[in-house]
């Protein structure tokens, strides 16, 4: 394993032996070199032990047992170990269903060597369903108080300065349906606006059937349960920034989960 690796890219899997292997491959096949890849699993119980033996010289690997019935938090306990264990300056987080371009990682870094301010730079991944691929769409937020468009774990870089602010800030459990791509983007867009967003392919977010998302359909009670917490944390997040967070959404949001008896 490298002593002092430019970059980490660390990977969170559960039960995703059927996309594992391509997506470890594209983290090995990077054009830069001076990367360490670092994998935490929580116990897997399909085919990931077979791929990960392939790769169990190449890839730092760990298991942890999951902490919770919420798969939202059990991926960022998992990153979360896995970032204690990483060394690189700067830090990738990839799902295990997605997988990079081979020029990602050197795309991003040589920005991060120019841009000295920015600490999270955010690519536009392609979303793969199936055989069709499309771009993923950011949308114009005018209202400043509500939440940015989400993008996408497998597209977030940053510098290990901010990762280890953000673990060292966030209430991890107290959220339990909150992904940490919802607390990065917030952190980074509304909070420290000390982002960039570059308008690159440089990132497959693969769609399947036991995503995180996936289960969560819109207006359904977990939906605005969901909706309930998001806006709760971005309260809690602007009330600790001493920013005003006024939000006619998040009245409406809450009388839904009062009407929904959600607690």
């Amino acid at each position: 394993m490298l002593k002092n690796p430019q970059a980490s890219i660390l990977i969170s899997s559960y039960n995703k032996g059927n996309y594992l292997e391509q997506c470890i491959k594209s983290c090995l096949s990077q054009t830069q070199k001076n990367i360490e890849v670092v994998l935490l699993d929580n116990f897997s119980n399909d085919k990931t032990n077979v791929v990960l033996k392939k790769f169990s010289k190449k890839v730092k690997i760990l298991k942890k047992k999951r902490i919770s019935k919420f798969p939202a938090l059990n991926q960022i306990d998992l990153l979360n170990k896995a970032f204690k264990v990483s060394k690189g300056s700067i830090i990738y987080l990839l799902d295990a269903d997605d997988y990079f371009k081979k020029s990602k990682i050197k795309n991003i870094n040589d920005i991060f060597k120019t841009k000295k301010k920015v600490s999270v730079i955010f690519d536009i991944p392609t979303i793969k369903s199936k055989n069709s691929y499309k771009k993923f769409k950011i949308k114009t937020k005018k209202t400043k108080n509500i939440w940015p468009t989400i993008i996408p774990t497998s597209s977030i870089a940053m510098r290990r300065s901010f990762f280890s602010q953000y673990l060292r800030s966030d209430n991890l459990r107290k959220f339990n349906l909150l992904e940490i791509d919802f607390r990065i983007n917030v952190l980074a867009f509304n909070i420290l606006k000390n982002f960039l967003v570059l308008d690159k392919n440089l990132t497959y977010y693969r769609v399947t059937k036991n995503s995180i998302m996936d289960n969560t359909r819109k207006y359904s009670k977990k939906w605005w349960h969901k909706r309930k917490q998001a806006h709760e944390y971005m309260f809690k997040l602007f009330k600790k920034n001493k920013i005003d967070y006024r939000n006619l959404d998040f009245s409406v949001t809450n009388i839904f989960n009062y009407l929904l008896k959600i607690v």
